[in-house]
């Protein structure tokens, strides 16, 4: 993935469609050939210069501004021009084709990024927190996003690989000295150093849940008997009327999926075919779709009809969900529905039950705090920073290597043990910011982001 470097590559870097200004980058060792072939006149480094675009017999393609960077100061690192133009495909098709012919190459879907990734002018964290700032949702989510990308992730990760290597070094040195009377591993600093990193890991640990949470959403099932208001509800959330609400039993076959914001917590709500049995083919196949969703949840809101729940009990209303999963470790909500009809009040009543009406829109201020509470979200996002799964799984190894080294310590005086925990901590840590990554992560990461950037 990551040969013809020296290639100037081309994009349109504006969205697909009609629009008042479009935008098309280049990037590569030398251009000067495309200024030459395309604009006809030096340009200024980094100064807008209103310019003609020219196709190869010096007739007009657009008018607009061209903008020069020099490498290394820019984003790539390498010389990259902008030719800001009109917003019309077909025009920014002309231009990208004009400078293919001058003998630039069709970029990837995320090689800018990667360019700037591999010529130090941001870490892997960095780059990513671009695309999450692209595909922001909510305001949390983006301001989460610009944090990583102007390097505080990157900073803490860095900060924990410093402290790790000095630990390293400590013990790694005890070990190639044995012959010294002081027995180096029992130092009490060593031990201090170990708890103190193992408890900073957890730290940035929960910070980058947070985040995750942000940039990925909680995906939250909704499901139950026929007819208990799953659709109204999933329309009360939304905002909208997502989905069809009939008085007739089993009217949603098919999922429905809406991404909202409840409490400042971002949730990817997901409608389902009511649980019932049924000849019928379709909602059959509805009913297996339901389960499939609700396998995969983060969070199952059960809804149930109030007006027919005299004594609610999670377990005698789904007695099949527990039979199914007897020791899952999903959360799972009862939700008594159409309080309006009934003499509850909205609210929480226990752990794991909450009245609410879909219809008046009440107890859902109790519905967006259970949440919260069942992920530990804080609610806050001042010095969260965007993070993604594999952020997760890379802190939650380091902190497992170094909590194993530890105990090897502790227990039996292991210094070799330790020090190849601690190398395998490191070696996490640095798959997050790209210093130690194999290729065909890279390959995955980039391959993800849009086109142009």
């Amino acid at each position: 993935m990551f040969q013809n470097n020296k290639d100037t590559i081309v994009a349109i870097a504006t969205p697909t469609g009609r629009g008042g200004v479009g935008v098309v980058r280049l990037s590569g060792l030398d251009m000067l050939p495309f200024i030459a072939g395309l604009i006809g006149k030096p340009l200024i480094a980094r100064r807008a210069t209103y310019s003609v675009f020219a196709d190869s017999e010096g007739g007009a393609i657009d008018e607009g501004v061209a903008l020069y960077f020099p490498g290394p100061s820019s984003f790539t690192g390498e010389s990259v021009l902008e030719l800001q133009g009109h917003g019309g495909m077909v025009v920014l098709d002309r231009l990208v084709q004009r400078c293919v012919e001058l003998g630039a190459r069709l970029a990837r879907p995320g090689e800018f990024s990667e360019r700037a990734f591999f010529n130090d002018k941001m870490d892997l964290a960095q780059a990513e927190a671009i695309a999450d700032l692209i595909d922001a949702s909510s305001i949390e989510a983006a301001r989460s996003a610009v944090r990583s990308m102007q390097g505080e992730f990157s900073q803490l990760i860095n900060t924990l690989v410093e402290t790790m290597i000095q630990v390293r070094i400590f013990v790694e040195a005890a070990i190639d000295f044995p012959e010294e009377e002081i027995d180096f591993l029992q130092d009490k600093t060593l031990i201090v150093n170990l708890d103190k990193l193992a408890a900073d890991l957890a730290a940035v640990l929960a910070q980058a849940q947070q985040g995750a949470i942000l940039r990925d959403g909680l995906t939250v099932v909704l499901a139950g008997k026929p007819n208990a208001g799953k659709s109204s509800l999933l329309n009360a959330l939304a905002g909208n009327d997502a989905a069809i609400v009939t008085s007739v039993p089993g009217t949603t076959r098919d999922v429905l999926r809406e991404r909202i914001t409840l409490g400042g917590l971002p949730l990817n709500i997901i409608d389902t075919a009511g649980l019932r049995d049924s000849e019928n083919e379709i909602e059959q196949e509805g009913v297996r779709r339901a389960w499939k969703e609700i396998a995969g949840a983060d969070q199952i809101l059960f809804v149930a009809d109030a007006t027919e729940t005299p004594n609610p009990n999670l377990k005698d209303l789904w007695p099949e969900y527990f039979e199914l999963y007897p020791r899952s470790t999903q959360a799972v909500t009862l939700l008594l529905n159409k309080i309006d009809l009934s003499d509850h009040s909205p609210g929480k009543i226990d752990e794991t039950t909450i009245a609410i009406s879909a219809k008046n829109k009440s107890g859902f201020d109790a519905l967006a705090l259970h949440l919260q509470k069942t992920i530990g979200y804080l609610g806050h996002t001042e010095g969260l920073f965007s993070a993604r799964r594999r952020h997760l799984v890379a802190l939650q190894n380091a902190l497992t290597y170094v909590q194993n080294g530890i105990a090897q310590l502790k227990g039996a005086g292991a210094g070799e043990l330790l020090a190849e925990d601690l190398r395998q901590a490191q070696n996490e840590l640095s798959e997050i910011t790209g210093q130690f990554t194999p290729d065909d992560l890279l390959g995955r990461i980039f391959s993800s982001f849009c086109i142009g950037k």
